[in-house]
């Protein structure tokens, strides 16, 4: 018979305890990601080229877009920006559905949020957007990367609410797409790793706190006047960032100006078209790359919504004094 007290299966000799905590396994068990900031070196995205959900496309009210696209230009304008991002040194990652999706997959910024551990899926506002969170689930775990927490319930969140202010604290917006409860389940896990949650609220007509703040280093970010949350602004202000606000509104409705991705500090992948609010930035000290997306933005939404944040770099030489 055999002594179960001395097998390694129960403890004897032999029997290895995991020692390590599951941000150390990062890169080693699991597959490597992690988002501490929102202005550090992006090393890794998860994108959704445009397929053939796409081709059939009408009444665009209905499908939450503002109007139809040219999908083959939109198709085009998607691979510029993958390839922008690969001459940035961006890993890219595709969500490769193992069927037709909805047509708004391609905005993958909205179905996962990332943080130090792992990912949180979303659950999306929209009847028109429910089970999208599925195709991105199935792609975080085929990639290794750990998923924390799936938005369940009656809560609702979408990855463009929720940004990471310091490496302690997550902004994150309640309104149209994040309801209470869907904010609650999201604060729970953010406390479980120890940081905290500064919750604000979004004014009515606005969709997403990613199109009102972005966030271009460790000490400057850029609002949107009239629609960025005041709470927001003034918490960013008591964690040492400079605030700079936008220049021209028509820029940020009809081009999106607003909606960037931060490849480093003080570099930026925008929307071209947009002459004034580029300057604007050049002004501050920010390198803008700029690539054509007008056709995706019919889709109702910018580069940043087109971009799942996989891992950002943890630790970056301050760029200004």
């Amino acid at each position: 018979m055999i002594d179960t007290s001395t097998a390694a299966a129960y403890g004897g000799a032999g029997w290895s305890p995991r020692a390590k905590s599951s941000r150390e396994e990062i890169g080693e068990i699991w597959g490597t990601c992690g988002v501490t900031v929102e202005w550090s070196r992006l090393k890794a995205v998860l994108l959704h080229r445009p397929g053939p959900e796409m081709d059939a496309l009408t009444e665009p009210n209905a499908l939450h877009m503002l109007d139809l696209p040219n999908v083959d230009r939109a198709r085009e304008q998607h691979d510029a920006i993958a390839q922008a991002y690969r001459e940035a040194g961006v890993a890219v990652h595709d969500v490769e559905p193992n069927e037709t999706p909805p047509p708004n997959l391609m905005f993958v910024a909205d179905l996962m949020f990332m943080t130090p551990e792992g990912a949180i899926v979303g659950r999306p506002a929209s009847t028109v957007r429910a089970g999208e969170e599925r195709f991105v689930a199935r792609r975080l775990a085929d990639l290794g990367i750990p998923i924390l927490r799936t938005v369940h319930g009656a809560g609702t969140f979408e990855g463009a609410d929720a940004m990471w202010m310091t490496p302690e604290t997550v902004l994150l917006a309640t309104g149209l797409r994040t309801n209470p409860e869907g904010a609650a389940q999201v604060t729970s896990l953010v406390r479980e790793m120890g940081a905290d949650v500064v919750q604000v609220g979004l004014s009515y007509g606005t969709m997403h706190l990613m199109g009102q703040l972005r966030f271009a280093d460790r000490d400057l970010a850029i609002a949107w006047p009239g629609r960025v949350p005041f709470a927001a602004v003034d918490a960013l202000r008591c964690n040492g960032y400079e605030v700079l606000f936008l220049p021209d509104e028509g820029e940020a409705v009809r081009g999106m100006a607003l909606n960037f991705v931060t490849l480093g500090p003080r570099e930026i992948l925008m929307a071209a078209g947009n002459p004034i609010t580029q300057t604007f930035y050049a002004d501050a000290g920010i390198t803008c790359h700029t690539v054509e997306v007008d056709q995706l933005l019919k889709a109702a939404g910018g580069i940043g919504c087109l971009t799942g944040i996989l891992e950002r770099s943890k630790r970056e030489p301050r760029a200004f004094s």
